[in-house]
């Protein structure tokens, strides 16, 4: 196929004769478009020539297109409204947040989080599709890296400069003992308290085992250490006497089942800054930030809107 280059065309031009055929009169297409009758009739003989085409058929009192005009014309109101189109789309994309939206979220939060959070995001973005990826957060941050999802939630802080990140709510953690344990006979307890062998943790990968213990001030144990390969199983093994630990406060929702089984504290100081993170590079930044600022304003129950609004 012969290669045919558009230099010459432009979309001006194009508006120009359309203009035209509108109004079948230069001086009112001229007005239409901002322009002198001498240079949108410049403009459009310029473009005959390019095309080799006579798009007009002009005359004192009379301005129509010609055959090959006609459908030339056609085809440009074709190529404004595909213009049109490009440029509308460009907005949506860097405006309000429409469409289909990968998010991720990270295991510790999706179950209990996210319940909650869909017919919120259905009452305030009806445009919005989502498709939701639950996993732990390295595997998640690695999906956002390589354009799998567009924003995750996840707790915060997240390392790397390659993601803007902005918080959304806090969310207490509480001490969920058996029934039964002695700590639970103590009048007042610290985080501190917790740091004896009968402190459960989830499995290496989740973070919420490495802010379990930054809470508690201990350093990661490997032998002897009693661990959860998930929040549900850390519940029941707790459930079941294996021992106590910290649990988000979300993830307590629905357990009225387990109040003859478990005993919860709450401690000062326990918690953790739930975010929303995604690509420096996204030009949706300025929506992902409008997003971010809402669900502040909507903080899931029990949790409160973080202590600012970068971390």
């Amino acid at each position: 196929m012969t290669y045919i280059p558009l230099s010459g065309l432009s979309l001006r031009d194009i508006e120009y004769v359309v203009a035209v055929d509108d109004l079948r009169n230069f001086s009112r297409a001229a007005e239409r478009c901002g322009v002198s009758q001498a240079g949108l009739s410049e403009q459009v003989r310029k473009l005959e020539a390019l095309l080799d085409v006579t798009l007009f058929e002009r005359s004192r009192r009379h301005v129509a297109p010609t055959p090959d005009g006609a459908r030339l014309i056609a085809l440009g109101r074709e190529v404004l409204a595909a213009a049109r189109a490009m440029v509308e789309a460009a907005r949506a994309r860097t405006g309000p947040l429409e469409g289909l939206l990968r998010i991720g979220v990270i295991a510790t939060l999706g179950p209990y989080y996210v319940p909650s959070l869909l017919p919120l995001l259905r009452r305030a973005y009806p445009e919005l599709k989502l498709q939701l990826t639950e996993s732990l957060t390295a595997p998640m941050l690695k999906k956002l890296r390589q354009d799998e999802i567009d924003l995750l939630i996840a707790a915060l802080p997240i390392a790397g400069d390659t993601f803007d990140c902005a918080p959304i709510f806090e969310e207490p953690f509480l001490g969920v003992f058996p029934r039964d344990h002695k700590l639970t006979q103590r009048r007042k307890l610290t985080v501190e308290d917790l740091s004896g062998p009968d402190l459960l943790l989830l499995e290496d990968g989740h973070c919420l085992r490495d802010q379990a213990l930054a809470i508690c001030s201990m350093a990661p144990q490997h032998d002897e250490q009693r661990l959860a390969t998930s929040l549900e199983m850390l519940w029941h093994m707790i459930g079941a006497g294996e021992g106590y630990s910290l649990i988000p406060q979300l993830a307590l929702r629905n357990r009225a089942e387990w109040k003859d089984l478990v005993v919860t504290r709450p401690f000062d100081d326990a918690s953790r800054t739930i975010g929303l993170v995604w690509r420096k590079s996204d030009p949706r930044g300025p929506a992902f930030e409008d997003f971010a600022r809402f669900l502040r304003e909507n903080p899931p129950e029990g949790c409160t809107p973080p202590p600012s609004e970068k971390v």
